[in-house]
């Protein structure tokens, strides 16, 4: 699928809302507009999409994730940074501005043209799932990070239950997938060489 058509198909892979605009809007225009911006939004060649406001369980995961990345990658000796959400991701390919739920960068952050709203070299990323976001990070989203040259791993977290995958590019568009739902148990991140516990990712989440 290009890009180019996901406006058109966005209400069918996920209820995030498109603002459609009576011009299409340039990076540069977008990056201003996002900077007095309440809400997040992405940015797909051209279209501004306005992201769903993320609920208690949501932000709660992904703070645990980000602290548990750092806390063991900490003794390692390769350098490391781990980010929030509030970093954008730029698919040059595509024209396209995406927000993570967090990621992890190797060695030194490259941005876009100098512009450090913008980085283009995610090893790692993490998505945390919902019930209106998860079709497309399985999909579409997961097609736009593949097409980063940096881009290892990518991790999906269900916010509704003890459910996490796991994706690892073992070769060219050879991802390894699996998948681990023991609370007891521990999920590999395999480009970094470290392991991490479900129990300190969904630690204080209640599911309802």
């Amino acid at each position: 699928m290009s890009i180019s058509q996901l406006p058109a198909i966005q209400k069918k892979v996920s209820p995030i809302s498109l603002e459609r605009k009576i011009k299409n809007y340039t990076l540069a225009e977008y990056l201003r507009k996002e900077e007095n911006a309440i809400d997040k939004h992405e940015f797909y060649n051209g279209q501004i999409i306005k992201m769903p406001n993320a609920k208690f369980n949501h932000n709660l995961i992904a703070a645990n994730t980000v602290a548990a990345i750092k806390y063991m990658l900490k003794p390692l000796p390769g350098k490391y940074f781990v980010l929030g959400d509030g970093q954008k991701i730029y698919i040059e390919t595509e024209n396209t501005a995406v927000y993570p739920d967090a990621l992890v960068i190797c060695e030194a952050p490259e941005y876009y043209q100098n512009l450090e709203h913008i980085i283009v070299n995610p090893l790692l990323v993490v998505e945390i799932l919902s019930r209106t976001t998860a079709t497309y990070d399985r999909g579409g989203k997961f097609d736009l990070y593949k097409m980063l040259p940096s881009f290892k791993e990518y991790v999906l977290i269900d916010h509704r239950k003890n459910s996490i995958e796991t994706r690892f590019k073992e070769d060219q568009e050879l991802w390894r997938i699996k998948t681990e739902t023991n609370i007891e148990n521990s999920i590999s991140l395999h480009s970094l060489g470290i392991n991490i516990s479900l129990s300190d990712i969904y630690e204080n989440v209640v599911f309802k």
